[in-house]
């Protein structure tokens, strides 16, 4: 018996065991190989050499704490703001390194309570921002809660840290079925009617930009930030799943006119090979800390390990020109994605972009569910359809929602493959919705 407490990510099933992998494929125990179709923390996928010959070198290093000086991480921000930042040295001043997506929202949220006094946080519907303190508050996706999920009544939640405000999602989808595109909603203004109020008492508003399906525009976003800078709160944008290519251009708030206060990044920025996250401040939050000292100290951060893999990254991203590959890919996802949902009546829903997607399926009320069901989900059940055909699919072990985010560096025809598996295996759940709707009727 292993020693080992884990959790599954697809609620109600087995993980499978990774023993290798190459390029865009998984090596499994039982001597499958499949896609990795769902992998926000591997952008280039597993075993680049670059990538690889970075860290080899880079092991003969030091072990330097956060509070001594080290070239190797005056470079990685050097060349975070030369590539990462390109086009954005107007407004970006600073960057401070950390361990996880988790730990920078916490300690920008944290920052922002310093800074104005407020103890109130607001963020969107369905938004994930991490399970670390604040963050773990502005979780507000019911099932990831932080606690622990048990059927008949068990599940414990904890308390939180920090009042939270929660503003209405934008839609944003590609594909709506027919009882979901039928469905009336509020213009823009009136979604964000309470938010003034809302905000006035926030300290911060974070805005991630894939969490729970919802891919918000830019209008979302200027307008939040619009009455964000208005009522004295900061603006923080979530770039930790779309940062530095997955969303197919630098960030995902290029495609608005604002520009946050304060960015957190993580997930894919060392590459897939070391754990690393980065809070960017812009140059007037950076003014704000002149003179004083910020007391948060990590006696990992900034590890010359992670700084490696992440100029390393960068340099990847610039010289593959990776962002002009996820571009391109995201007009097939689109277009494919929306032809597989028209076929089949068990999806509800499907929005995305770049090489994130979200594939929701009718089903139970995800607003009442805390993953404390005995069965798994239909999502997982699907999951596991595809896994046994040859793809990672994943569902962060969501009730009724797929999500496709493969390494930056699939081709074409590796997409259409992942999307064929996909296509099969939504079968499965088209007999369970068609028995449903026959039992209702």
């Amino acid at each position: 018996m292993s020693r080992l407490l884990r959790t599954g990510l697809n609620a109600g099933t087995e993980a499978p065991q990774v023993v290798g992998g190459k390029g865009v494929h998984f090596h499994l125990s039982n001597g499958q190989k499949v896609l990795d179709g769902s992998n926000t923390g591997g952008p280039l996928g597993h075993g680049h050499p670059v990538m690889a010959e970075a860290l080899r070198k880079a092991a003969d290093l030091p072990m330097v704490s956060e509070g001594w000086s080290w070239k190797g991480r005056d470079q990685a921000a050097e060349d975070l703001f030369e590539i990462g930042l390109a086009g954005e040295h107007h407004w970006a001043g600073a960057v401070r390194f950390c361990l996880s997506g988790s730990e920078a929202n916490d300690v920008a949220l944290s920052l922002s309570q310093a800074l104005t006094g407020r103890k109130a946080i607001a963020t969107r519907e369905r938004a994930y921002h991490g399970l670390v303190g604040l963050s773990r508050d502005v979780t507000v996706q019911p099932h990831w809660h932080g606690g622990l999920a048990a059927p008949n009544g068990g599940t414990k939640v904890p308390p939180p840290c920090a009042p939270v405000h929660v503003l209405p999602a934008p839609e944003g989808a590609v594909y709506l079925s027919g009882t979901e595109a039928m469905r009336p909603r509020p213009s823009l203004d009136q979604a964000l009617a309470g938010a003034p109020e809302q905000l006035r008492d926030s300290a911060a508003v974070i805005l991630d930009y894939t969490q729970g399906g919802y891919y918000h525009d830019g209008a979302y976003q200027d307008a939040v930030a619009t009455i964000a800078r208005r009522e004295g709160a900061y603006w923080i944008a979530d770039e930790v799943v779309t940062g530095i290519g997955r969303a197919g251009r630098g960030f995902a708030f290029q495609g608005g006119k604002s520009r946050p206060d304060i960015v957190t990044l993580g997930k894919g920025l060392g590459g897939g090979m070391v754990s690393v996250a980065a809070i960017v401040l812009s140059k007037d939050v950076a003014a704000e800390l002149d003179g004083k000292s910020w007391q948060n100290y990590g006696t990992l951060r900034g590890h010359p390990m992670a700084m490696a893999a992440v100029s390393a990254y960068l340099g990847i991203v610039r010289d593959e020109d990776l962002l002009a590959r996820v571009h391109a890919l995201e007009g097939l996802y689109a277009r494919r994605l929306k032809e597989i949902a028209e076929r089949h009546p068990s999806v509800a829903r499907v929005a995305g972009q770049g090489l994130h997607w979200t594939i929701e399926l009718h089903g139970p009320d995800w607003r009442n569910w805390l993953a404390d069901t005995p069965d798994a989900p239909i999502a997982s059940r699907v999951s596991a359809h595809a896994l046994a055909s040859g793809a990672v699919i994943g569902t962060s072990g969501e009730q009724i929602s797929l999500f496709l985010a493969p390494p930056l560096i699939i081709s074409e025809a590796e997409s259409e493959q992942l999307l064929a598996i996909l296509d099969e295996s939504l079968a499965l759940a088209d007999r369970e919705h068609n028995a449903a709707m026959q039992t209702a009727h």
